[in-house]
């Protein structure tokens, strides 16, 4: 068996899940795997992202709250008055997951710029009084709180190719008890369909998703990346996609799938020496790593078939 690993990452929807769903949850690790995110990679609004093409939380959220036998209602829209109103019913009859919100706007966390920059973040809101709302934040801040306009700003930001403004997930009920070892089995064959592109939805190239994305990275990575996308690898889409991959291993070992949990673990390696050698600059080290791991996206999608 692979070794767990255990630390800061910024799981925050699969957090966020595992508190809204509280003693009836697995654990984030699992919820993870379940949204379909190890699956692939993708570029997207012009940066490299380690989750499948066409993928993003929202979707995996919907995928990986159906395998585990859950509902919830999904709302959307609006205006901000009307938005509040319906997070203040929602938890008066429990907590609620809200998100996207915009991390740039979360003024609570000290690093926060108080401008939006198209980071997504999800949080479990615990209740809405007449000024404030109270969550708690994955990042790090448990019973945070922001003044209601404070938090509707960060909510109502428009997170591109994501979810709509003030969307949020409530009323969670069980409708089948499904333990996560077969959750996990029935994930399959998504898991497969995203590998090969088959949930990538209308209009997505080819070229923006899987191994040919991660060759195009490659090719940048040798060429000489923007700060923008060194800073987005370096702080962000590496950690999380070495995580995905290294729970993927894990939780494939779990249920039996040997031969799939040894390509996600080497894809984890290979993803995760490649902070190394972004961070001091060696990009000999940090292409061809990507390399192997562009190769490693196909033999996994057909040991998954």
């Amino acid at each position: 068996m692979p070794t767990a690993f255990r630390g800061a990452t910024p799981y925050c929807y699969a957090n966020s899940l595992a508190m809204v769903l509280d003693a009836d949850a697995p654990s984030p690790s699992a919820i993870e795997v379940l949204t379909g995110s190890p699956f692939g990679a993708q570029i997207e609004g012009g940066l490299p992202y380690f989750d499948p093409l066409g993928w993003n939380p929202d979707l995996g959220l919907d995928q990986a709250i159906g395998l585990l036998g859950w509902t919830c209602r999904r709302s959307t829209g609006g205006t901000p008055d009307e938005a509040v109103a319906r997070l203040r019913q929602a938890t008066e009859r429990g907590p609620a997951l809200a998100g996207p919100v915009d991390v740039g706007l979360l003024l609570h966390q000290p690093w926060s710029t108080g401008n939006p920059n198209g980071g997504d973040h999800w949080v479990a809101v615990l209740g809405v009084d007449e000024s404030t709302v109270l969550f708690h934040d994955p990042a790090g801040f448990p019973y945070a709180t922001l003044p209601i306009d404070a938090f509707v700003a960060a909510w109502q930001e428009q997170l591109p190719d994501c979810a709509g403004p003030f969307t949020m997930r409530s009323d969670f009920r069980r409708t089948e008890g499904v333990d996560v070892s077969t959750a996990l089995r029935r994930s399959l064959p998504a898991a497969s369909g995203w590998l090969t592109g088959q949930h990538s939805g209308p209009g997505r190239s080819l070229k923006d998703g899987g191994a040919a994305a991660v060759e195009r990275l490659a090719d940048d990575v040798q060429a000489g990346l923007e700060a923008r996308t060194l800073t987005h690898l370096t702080e962000f889409a590496i950690r999380v996609g070495t995580r995905r991959l290294a729970d993927a291993s894990l939780w494939l070992a779990e249920i039996g799938e040997t031969r799939a949990a040894d390509v996600a673990e080497r894809q984890a390696r290979l993803l995760g020496s490649v902070q190394y050698g972004l961070v001091v600059g060696d990009t000999q080290s940090a292409a061809s790593a990507l390399r192997q791991l562009a190769a490693g996206y196909e033999e996994l999608g057909v040991v998954l078939a």
